[in-house]
């Protein structure tokens, strides 16, 4: 326990001295350790107070091309492309559900999750943001982790839950999970709460201490 709070520390002091000066400001990339990233996430109570999921409109056609965020996500995540019509029709197709190791034919079974639940944005920062801000969050399709196309029944076993209360049921995944969860809540400037903390580390003890590169969006 005293060797890893050590090195939490020292990750946390090594995130300090390299982040660079405008690392908050969009378009800024920074590669760390995730372990690093995880040393300087602010730690702090959640309130939902006044959250409505109505509050994040999604999903968009950000780009005008006839196909909204959902549709983005799936497209680029297909293991067999599907055939696309019309205005952004997919048929057929075949994806892969890393929270619990299945392959899905077809998109109908599909849910597209936000990997830090919109939800849990709101209960750890996203409540004082614009609409816009809010709305960019949840059609982000800037950073690969931060949606992801998953089954219907693990998505909503999932909720609105972060890892201190669920991990997904693939444990080999577990790993790959709390790395692209503690990015995308460094992505977007997002807090993490005590038990969120507790549950993270834990993981921090046991998976690999992957460099990330961040992009802030905000």
């Amino acid at each position: 326990m005293r060797a890893f709070a050590a090195l939490a520390a020292a990750t946390a002091a090594f995130a300090t001295l390299i982040l660079p000066a405008h690392a908050g400001e969009p378009g800024s990339s920074s590669t760390l350790p995730v372990r690093a990233l995880l040393g300087v996430l602010p730690v702090k109570e959640e309130t939902r107070t006044g959250y409505e999921r109505a509050a994040f409109r999604h999903w968009v056609d950000a780009d005008k091309d006839g196909c909204n965020t959902r549709n983005e996500v799936l497209l680029e995540e297909a293991v067999n492309h599907p055939e696309l019509s019309g205005r952004c029709t997919l048929t057929g197709g075949t994806w892969y559900s890393p929270y619990d190791d299945t392959y899905a034919e077809g998109a109908r079974g599909l849910d597209i999750d936000h990997l830090v639940p919109l939800a849990e944005a709101w209960d750890s920062g996203a409540g004082t943001w614009t609409a816009a801000e809010r709305e960019a969050y949840a059609n982000d399709l800037g950073d690969h982790r931060a949606l992801i196309a998953v089954t219907a029944r693990s998505n909503r076993s999932k909720a609105d839950q972060d890892p201190a209360t669920w991990q997904p049921p693939a444990r080999p995944y577990r790993c790959q999970y709390y790395t692209d969860w503690v990015t995308i809540k460094t992505r977007w400037g997002l807090a993490i709460d005590p038990a969120e903390q507790t549950a993270l580390t834990e993981l921090a003890r046991t998976c690999p201490n992957t460099p990330v590169t961040v992009e802030p969006a905000r």
